[in-house]
């Protein structure tokens, strides 16, 4: 890494965004990129990288000092995600589920003796997961089956999740069950569960298109016991975390998108300039040319608008709207550039051995996850016309 990037404190983070965008970037060159490969055959992190994102303090922007963490801005957290997926979106969707939606859950609904117990944890060594999904509870997300029984001092949990990333790495995960289905959504709790809680178990890893190294992972839960100061928020305010993590969740995607379609344009853009054709480099002719222009202009359309809506909640404004915006607009671009990539790039950028398909394969899932495009759409029309 650079010496600036070395020397910056953690606790300096959030007074220098640029120093630490590059710490980040050299972070990722230098530790990353030699494993992108290995890692998307192997389909996992090895744990060794995740602990330097953890030394780094990758893992904890915005957890308070006195925790452990940076005490840096949500701000931070986006470019760290839009950095690490320049080079590989499988780790930026670690960081970015740990950031994004499970110590930002705990930081604005968790009691002060959760923060004490699960911060210093998070900030050092302990991945997190965000389980809301089931098999018949995707885009009606509150159609969610698993419940969850009182008994006396603690709930009992039952039921399955499904497609919950970080899971096989994950010791806490942040569970929506439901203690009263006649409530409908009024029922839905959210619940800090510790992996070696009884009754927890981490099912089958998916084989996915894309971000295999990933973990994407089945969610079991048996009579499982957690305790009642194990609730996160108030009872029954489950739907309520779930809508609003969600939507900070996918300014989250928004970077990973725009660092993944960054990734694919630079690789494009240097293939552009030596490859010969006729005589010379195929970047000499304007149909490449225009191309090219065609793919910055739209990547850095997409990274004002995630900037904006994240920069919208540090400072506390409205951003739902622009959340989905910058989630719909760039998951679109990362999906034209990526492509557009392997076009110029010919017969060689359909075969593994260039970099280049795997951006292509790693883009798909910025239109599924944290809401597909469809529920995007949904979102922006309802915020424009009033009924929101």
């Amino acid at each position: 890494m650079s010496d600036a990037a070395r020397s910056l404190p953690l606790t300096d983070l959030s007074q220098d965004e640029a120093g630490f965008r590059q710490l980040v970037r050299d972070f990722a060159e230098e530790k990353v990129r030699p494993l992108v490969h290995e890692m998307d055959e192997e389909e996992a992190i090895p744990r060794e990288l995740i602990d330097l994102c953890f030394q780094l303090g990758l893992m904890g922007v915005e957890i308070p000092e006195a925790h452990g963490g940076a005490a840096a801005t949500f701000f931070m957290s986006t470019l760290a995600i839009e950095e690490l997926a320049r080079v590989d979106p499988s780790v930026a969707v670690l960081v970015d589920v740990q950031n994004t939606l499970v110590n930002n859950a705990i930081l604005r609904w968790g009691t002060d003796a959760q923060k004490a117990r699960y911060f210093p944890r998070l900030a050092e060594s302990w991945v997190g997961a965000y389980a809301l999904s089931e098999a018949d509870s995707g885009s009606d997300a509150f159609a969610l089956t698993c419940r969850a029984e009182a008994r006396g001092d603690h709930y009992e949990l039952t039921g399955r999740k499904m497609w919950i990333t970080n899971a096989a790495e994950a010791e806490l995960f942040i569970v929506m069950a439901t203690i009263d289905p006649a409530k409908g959504y009024k029922g839905i709790t959210s619940f800090l569960v510790e992996r070696s809680f009884p009754g927890l178990a981490v099912g089958k890893k998916e084989a996915k298109l894309g971000i295999r190294a990933s973990s994407t992972c089945e969610l079991i839960l048996e009579a499982c016991r957690v305790p009642k100061d194990n609730v996160l928020g108030e009872p029954g305010k489950g739907y309520k975390i779930a809508i609003e993590t969600l939507n900070e969740g996918r300014i989250g995607i928004g970077a990973q998108m725009v660092g993944l379609a960054q990734g694919a344009y630079e690789l494009a853009l240097r293939y552009a300039q030596e490859r010969q054709q006729f005589g010379r480099p195929i970047s000499d002719f304007q149909a490449v040319q225009f191309e090219l222009a065609e793919l910055a202009t739209q990547i850095e359309a997409a990274r004002l608008l995630t900037y904006n809506a994240s920069r919208l909640r540090d400072i506390r404004l409205p951003f739902v709207k622009e959340s989905a915006m910058a989630k719909l607009f760039a998951s679109r671009v990362a999906e034209r550039v990526a492509s557009s990539a392997i076009e110029i790039h010919g017969g060689y950028g359909f075969t593994r051995e260039y970099p280049v398909e795997k951006y292509f394969r790693d883009q798909k899932v910025g239109q599924i996850y944290e809401g597909t495009s469809n529920m995007q759409l949904l979102v922006i029309a309802k915020q424009i016309l009033g009924k929101m």
